[in-house]
């Protein structure tokens, strides 16, 4: 039987990427100003494995992306 919750992980850098180089999606989220929320919502889904134990800091990082798309609009 299939184990449940999430079994995600990071993918290793490419040939020739810098390993210290900064993650695109990290410089991205970065520029929303939701970059912290996103990093606990990381941490949260490395330790648990399941994101179903993250939903506080999966709405944390939600919230502050709905608040940055609406001050765009």
């Amino acid at each position: 039987m299939a184990k449940s919750g999430h079994a995600w992980s990071r993918a290793p850098p490419e040939k020739g990427e810098d390993e210290e180089g900064e993650d695109p999606v990290d410089a991205m989220i970065a520029r929303t100003g939701c970059l912290e929320q996103h990093r606990e919502l990381q941490e949260c889904m490395a330790e648990r494995q399941d994101w179903r134990h993250c939903q506080a800091q999966l709405r944390a990082f939600g919230a502050c992306m709905a608040r940055r798309q609406q001050r765009e609009h």
